[in-house]
């Protein structure tokens, strides 16, 4: 293990707190267990009181926007921008190479600047680690058939990165207003001839009602991701999240990690999330329509009680390119969960099916050998 701490370590490990207790060097988080290790020393520096759950405070999200939103505390970092895929990640301190992690294009690192953004109030720290998070990528490839054998190689040569995403949580009450129909089933007697012969069946039919009334439903954490750098519909599949387990944020959990900034604001975010309590809303009004089918014609939302949190997630997150598009394996580093967007070997299938047709086409063979033989 390697003394040396220069002033530029030193400095880092001064401003975001991170010091060994034995040496002062940068200290580098172990996901599952309850310490940093010194990546100077090897001594382990106990963080167990950083990474204790703790009772979560709401903010109000209409005040906030009306009053706090410019008197948000904030922090410093210097961010990189992905001139591929636009999205701004942390530096890691003294790395001089890095490719992006949501794209796999090579950064320049020496473009990197001082930027300050919304300091997060709580995270989740790293609970899986990249060992297993190799281990489950692998096993996730080996059900692939037909996978490029570029992909195949991503695991070989360890392109996983840990990442914190950002996210915001939103709890909200609602009252819905509503118009639709009602649509309950009977059915009648028809007469049919097949071949000669009467016939009867029964039929279903719906009769229409108009129904109308008000519906209302209370909303905890509904997550939104404050990325645009991953698709979000595979980032909601990696839920759920174990919320319960929040710890106050602390920067030292960030060492050896990258953290995305902030591409969502609060606003906008409300925005994903009414999308979210939508879906919600309309089968509570399909509930209180009753009937055998239900048609929801118009729905009109009050939201009172909001309030928010910002919050850091963990992630294991892999990145490559095939024929010039981008595809992502991710892990939910809390619980393991995996999701990935995959892609298929044209090569592979064609020589498949050759291969399949080779193998009928000498199956016919040996069959008319045979037959004329005997």
């Amino acid at each position: 293990m390697s003394n040396d701490f220069n002033e530029k370590t030193a400095e880092v490990a001064e401003q975001g707190k991170v010091k060994c207790k034995d040496c002062g060097g940068l200290l580098e988080f172990s996901p599952g267990v309850q310490s940093m290790k010194c990546i100077y020393c090897g001594t382990e520096n106990d963080m167990s009181d950083s990474l204790k759950a703790v009772a979560t405070e709401e903010i109000d999200f209409n005040a906030f926007l009306a009053n706090a939103e410019n008197s948000a505390e904030k922090m410093e970092a210097t961010i990189v921008k992905c001139d591929s895929c636009g999205s701004s990640t942390t530096m890691q301190p003294n790395v001089t190479a890095d490719s992006c992690p949501f794209c796999g294009t090579a950064l320049v690192l020496k473009g990197g600047t001082s930027s300050s953004f919304i300091k997060p109030k709580y995270i989740l720290p790293f609970k899986v680690d990249k060992k297993k998070g190799l281990e489950a990528f692998k096993k996730w490839l080996s059900s692939l058939w037909f996978a490029p054998g570029d992909l195949k190689n991503a695991a070989q040569n360890d392109k996983l990165k840990g990442l914190y995403i950002p996210y915001w949580t939103y709890d909200s009450n609602t009252t819905s207003d509503y118009t639709g129909m009602r649509g309950d089933a009977y059915y009648v007697t028809e007469t049919y001839t097949v071949d000669g012969k009467t016939q009867t069946r029964q039929v279903r039919k719906i009769r229409w009602t108009p129904a109308s009334g008000r519906v209302a439903d209370k909303f905890d954490d509904i997550l939104v991701m404050a990325s645009a750098s991953l698709p979000e519909k595979l980032a909601n599949e990696l839920e759920p999240w174990d919320l319960k387990e929040l710890a106050a944020f602390n920067e030292s959990l960030l060492t050896g990690f990258i953290a995305e900034k902030y591409q969502v604001d609060v606003k906008n975010g409300f925005e994903k999330a009414k999308k979210r309590m939508e879906e919600v809303i309309r089968k509570s009004v399909k509930t209180h329509i009753g009937g055998d089918e239900q048609q929801v014609l118009t729905l009109n939302t009050k939201y009172s009680d909001t309030t928010f949190k910002h919050l850091l997630l963990p992630i294991w997150l892999s990145a490559f390119k095939y024929n010039a598009k981008v595809y992502r394996f991710m892990i939910n580093a809390r619980t393991g969960e995996v999701q990935g967007e995959r892609t298929y070997s044209f090569w592979k299938i064609f020589g498949a099916i050759v291969g399949g047709l080779a193998v009928i086409g000498g199956g016919i063979y040996l069959y008319l050998k045979f037959k004329h033989g005997s």
